[in-house]
């Protein structure tokens, strides 16, 4: 069966009258009327009940769309890889992530993206908001947490450990801070985050967890911020492995408990890049996801 008739079927359905599909396609509207009548007769059913003022689709025209329109998607989407097979990924690429990952984890491989994908164009919209993909037109999230739930498809692009951290100059001149449960009389640095505000959770190998409560007069909703208050020596903080490892590294901040595992939500966490359907995912985007995974592999 013809498909371009099929999707004039569909458009029918979708427009509700043969004259509103007649003017998105810019045929006369007998002419619609007359490939929906054809279908129906290779089909042997009615998809429509038509009146003088009406038209409705059939409850068998909507058992047959149901089926009909993700088929005539699919075939699209099959078309559109057949074409970019021949030629190099091309195309906006909009994602989105956290202000802190975006400036630490993916703004440093642009450079390598770009000379690898030069006709794909990125948009990156930082937030510490999780943005809805679909009422922003955004092709990708990268979110740092537990494995997601939900709708969206998710694919693990690396795992990531939370340590406790205070610069030198602060540890030379507060109480000392030996054990998690010091903490309690500390002025502690926390994000804005609910889970993160009130307890601070530990745990050494084979034992259970523990939670610490925690206080402090300075709570800051960007994990930059709280990065850059660490280091001016305001107090001990909580922080990712990805923002503070060269940190621990060159002796700028120090690891407070380098033997217990740390978190405020769950201990197994990640960055993860999340995306509306694999059904068709076009090749811009699984190109963008596979240079991450190998950047932030390799990175880590």
């Amino acid at each position: 069966m013809d498909t371009e008739a099929l999707k004039t079927v569909t458009l029918v359905a979708q427009q509700g009258s043969f004259a509103a599909a007649a003017r998105v396609l810019s045929v006369d509207p007998s002419s619609v009327s007359r490939t929906v009548a054809a279908v129906e007769e290779d089909l042997g059913l009615r998809l429509f009940q038509r009146s003088t003022r009406s038209l409705s689709v059939t409850e068998e025209g909507e058992a047959y769309l149901a089926r009909l329109i993700p088929l005539l998607e699919e075939l699209d989407h099959a078309q559109d890889d057949a074409r970019e097979v021949s030629r190099h990924p091309a195309g906006t690429v909009r994602l989105t992530t956290s202000v802190a990952f975006a400036h630490t984890c993916v703004v440093p491989h642009l450079s390598d993206f770009a000379a690898q994908y030069p006709d794909i164009s990125l948009e990156i919209l930082p937030s510490d908001a999780n943005l809805d993909l679909a009422a922003n037109s955004i092709d990708l999230a990268i979110r740092l947490a537990p494995e997601p739930t939900g709708d969206l498809i998710s694919t693990k692009l690396m795992d990531t450990k939370y340590h406790v951290v205070a610069s030198p100059e602060y540890l030379a001149e507060s109480a000392p801070l030996s054990m998690p449960t010091d903490l309690q009389t500390h002025n502690c640095l926390r994000f804005a985050l609910p889970e993160f505000r009130t307890r601070w959770r530990f745990r050494a190998s084979g034992e259970d967890p523990t939670e610490v409560p925690v206080s402090g007069k300075l709570i800051i909703a960007n994990a930059l911020s709280l990065h850059r208050a660490a280091l001016s020596g305001l107090g001990p903080t909580l922080l990712a492995d990805w923002l503070v490892k060269e940190d621990i590294q060159t002796g700028e901040l120090v690891d407070l408990f380098p033997d217990l595992e740390c978190t405020a939500t769950e201990f197994d966490t990640a960055a993860w890049v999340l995306y509306p359907s694999r059904t068709y995912l076009p090749r811009k985007v699984r190109v963008t996801i596979d240079f991450l995974r190998a950047a932030l592999k390799q990175a880590g």
